[in-house]
Order: structure tokens, then sequence, then C-alpha cells
């Protein structure tokens, strides 16, 4: 398996958005009602909102290929760009989206390293995220990688709060 990972530029904006929404519908979209998920997609990947992440400086965007295939991607925020304020010395995954066909290969693993790898060459003492609390998949390999829950926030999907677990690991 060849496994490539390339940062995006303002030029990917459009295979950002299909891949976001794509990922997003294939994860979420049995959990919950079609209104609130197409809310979500329209609010969170129109190409807008996509263009100003991808330009700001304090967010970076990598895309994940498996034997010259997109299969994935990863959102990482430091400093502004955090969805919390967990300060200077922490980075956030924001997003870990891995394509349905191309799970349980290890790819998240991948994105994770790389999120670690950031992190280390900017002198971040800890990396965070925030999980949907019925992700429990995702959880349970945030777990394995040595992420605590610390707490938790408030994640809208259309008009629905719901609770996303806040999960650190301390860099070594």
């Amino acid at each position: 398996m060849s496994v490539v990972i390339n940062e995006c530029t303002v030029e990917d904006v459009k295979t950002l958005q299909e891949i976001s929404y794509n990922t997003f519908h294939e994860t979420f979209s049995n959990m919950n009602s079609e209104k609130n998920m197409k809310a979500y997609l329209e609010n969170a990947f129109n190409t807008k909102k996509l263009e100003e992440e991808i330009s700001n400086p304090a967010s970076t965007f990598y895309f994940l290929y498996c034997n010259g295939e997109l299969a994935g991607y990863l959102k990482i925020n430091v400093d502004e760009a955090q969805t919390e304020d967990m300060g200077e010395e922490a980075l956030e995954i924001e997003r870990i989206y891995i394509s349905e066909e191309f799970q349980k290969n290890g790819l998240g693993k991948c994105l994770l390293k790389k999120g670690l790898e950031v992190a280390k060459d900017q002198n971040k003492r800890k990396i965070w995220l925030g999980v949907w609390e019925y992700n429990t998949g995702a959880i349970r390999f945030y777990q394995r990688m040595g992420f605590v829950k610390t707490g938790s926030h408030s994640f809208y999907m259309g008009d629905e709060q719901q609770t996303d677990f806040i999960m650190v690991k301390t860099m070594a």
C-alpha cells in the first residue's frame, strides 16, 4: 500500500469540498436527520468558507492518497484558528476524515502521525481534538493513540446541539 500526504492549497478547494461532503455524510448521515445534515454540510463545507479556512495561515489541510487515490484528509489549527482557546502551546486536529472504502487500513493513524509531526515541528506541548460522544470507534482509536478525555463542548448539527468530547495528548 502506497501512502502519500500532500498539503492542500486554495486551488484544491473543490476537491476538498467534495471529499468533505462525502466523508462527513458517510460517517454521520445514519445518526442525524436529513435536514440537519443538509444544513451542516452547506454551512461547514461551502466554497467560500473552505477558501477562507485554507487561506488562513493558522490552519493547514493535508490530502492523503492511498495507491494514488484520494482517501482522506486532515485539518489542523494553531493559535487563533483553534475552535477552543487552548493556548499557544496547543495544536488542534479539527478533522481526520477517511473515505469509507479506505477505512480500517491504518490511514487514520497516518494522518494522526502527520498531525503529531507538525505539532513537534512547531514545538507544541499538546495536541487536542473534539470527537462526537456517539462516535465510539473514533473515541477508542484516539484513546489507543494516547488521547485522554478532558472535557466537552457543544457542536451544532443544523439546529441540534450535540456534545463533542475534548481529548488531549501531551507531547513527549
